[in-house]
């Protein structure tokens, strides 16, 4: 199961799809009308989401494509999602795969887990959103290719700036739990060497407290590519994950 990061969509992981060998479903977290649609309002719904909501998407994914057990993959944002799931219902998951994920200490926020210098501006950003019942809407093209397009043909590019959009701002601000998944459940920290959107250093940091909690073994995969390697590299990457689901 395949759940994509902020500002994504399922669309996100179609150029991986065809590379799997596996079975795959590719999850689309509330509220969907956002999801590859850049040019949409977020509706008012979208202040009062929560992890709760977006894990229950996941597992409502699940339940109708009829996969009792299955493997994580969570891409960026996308980790807060796939830990959440796992503390809720570890029975089911095989294994969790985080993609160059978020992975804040244990009871802070995605906030907490950013270099120094952004947390300020993103916890205002976040303070102002919610006073205001506001989203800005998706990120400039400049930031967008900076973030996600450094590693991509012009075709990749162009497939990321057409659908990228909005995201729900609190998720940032919500601390997080991992107590309640296993240690010994097998978790795989896929590291991107030319990210741009998290840098190589900070992913180190995101391994550390993963490893902090929920503890136990955290395999390292490293690929040589940016951050949306779903997409600017989906051959390898699938590869990787094949290996992991076999």
């Amino acid at each position: 199961m395949l759940v994509h990061g902020g500002a994504h969509g399922a669309w996100c992981w179609q150029p991986l799809q065809s590379h799997l060998q596996a079975p795959t479903l590719a999850v689309d977290l509330p509220p969907t009308v956002i999801r590859g649609a850049p040019d949409v309002t977020p509706p008012p719904e979208t202040f009062d989401l929560g992890l709760r909501d977006f894990s229950d998407a996941v597992l409502r994914g699940a339940d109708e494509a009829g996969h009792e057990r299955f493997v994580l993959v969570g891409h960026s944002l996308g980790g807060l999602t796939i830990a959440e799931v796992a503390r809720r219902v570890p029975a089911r998951v095989a294994h969790l795969v985080f993609v160059s994920c978020i992975v804040p200490p244990e009871g802070q926020s995605s906030i907490d887990a950013l270099p120094e210098d952004l947390r300020e501006l993103a916890a205002e950003a976040v303070r102002a959103s919610a006073r205001d019942r506001n989203v800005t809407g998706r990120m400039d093209e400049a930031t967008l290719r900076q973030m996600f397009c450094n590693d991509m043909t012009e075709e990749q590019t162009a497939f990321v700036l057409d659908h990228c959009g909005a995201e729900v701002p609190s998720i940032l601000a919500e601390p997080v739990a991992r107590r309640g998944i296993p240690p010994s459940l097998p978790k795989t920290y896929v590291r991107l060497r030319r990210d741009q959107s998290l840098a190589p250093a900070t992913q180190d940091e995101q391994i550390a407290a993963l490893r902090a909690s929920p503890g136990g073994t955290v395999d390292v995969v490293e690929l040589d590519a940016g951050h949306d390697v779903m997409i600017s590299a989906p051959a390898p990457f699938a590869r990787v994950l094949d290996d992991l689901a076999a």
